[in-house]
């Protein structure tokens, strides 16, 4: 498990953990995503997929905020998941970053799960990368 913390003068800090499950790296942030802190993230994720981990599962159930900027690094890290023939999804339960995702209209590019059972839940047993029907997670 790897973890990630930042501090800001005055403001609230970042920490990052991930861990294995099902064969894809879940990251998990604590606290707010915003133009600070999102560069902790996204280094985080380059680094992840340098190594090779390019399953990525974001589970966005202890980030209390994210900005524009956020939005910005999670859809980077989509994109770079996908250059590398591998899968991100997202973990989100929390009405007010859903309706984020809503508003945007990032809800029709991420592929976003209640939990992480429901996302795992999902996966056919002999291929952890695909949804059912062969879409990737």
């Amino acid at each position: 498990m790897r973890a990630c913390a930042g501090q800001r003068s005055g403001q609230m800090k970042l920490e990052i953990h991930t861990h294995v499950e099902h064969g894809r790296t879940v990251i998990t942030p604590h606290g707010e995503i915003d133009l600070v802190s999102q560069t902790e993230l996204k280094k985080l994720i380059n680094d992840l997929v340098v190594e090779g981990n390019i399953d990525l599962v974001v589970d966005l159930g202890e980030t209390t905020f994210l900005d524009s900027t956020a939005l910005g690094a999670l859809i980077g890290a989509r994109r770079l998941t996908h250059t590398f023939k591998g899968s991100f999804a997202l973990v989100c339960a929390e009405e007010r970053l859903l309706k984020l995702f809503r508003i945007t209209s990032l809800d029709k590019f991420f592929a976003i799960h209640e939990t992480r059972a429901a996302l795992f839940g999902n996966l056919e047993p002999d291929d952890g990368d695909h949804l059912p029907g062969g879409q990737p997670a």
